[in-house]
């Protein structure tokens, strides 16, 4: 069982950065490919970024490649994302999730086993 926390989100000025964070508790949660979804109303939810359970392999959307950081500290069971250059079009709600398996082929497909309530990102323009 992984209980997963997300903080971090605000509003911000187009340009700006932010630094999205969410804590595991739980055991297992260093086990765990882990990601970042976001979501705005009326629309289904959108792949940001991924990274295998050591760290050492990330992936990300076109949409955000470039610009988001995606990394993990498995000592303080914590994921990170790195927001840079926020444009109004990143504007969303911010979900982590922990993958019970995850496929660079298949991301939509990719089966979450665990999400997080979400954190807020408006960005103005």
């Amino acid at each position: 069982q992984v209980q997963l926390v997300e903080s971090g989100g605000g509003l911000v000025q187009a340009g700006a950065s932010l630094n999205l964070s969410c804590e595991g508790l739980g055991r297992t949660f260093n086990s765990y490919p882990m990601g970042w979804l976001r979501q705005t109303p009326g629309k289904e939810r959108e792949f940001v970024a991924a990274i295998n359970y050591n760290g050492e392999t990330t992936y990300y959307s076109d949409a955000v490649k470039g610009r988001f950081t995606i990394s993990r500290d498995n000592v303080r069971k914590i994921l990170y994302l790195q927001m840079n250059s926020l444009t109004p079009e990143d504007t969303a709600s911010y979900y982590c999730a922990a993958y019970g398996w995850f496929s660079d082929a298949n991301r939509a497909g990719s089966l979450i086993d665990y999400w997080g309530q979400g954190t807020q990102v408006t960005v103005s323009s």
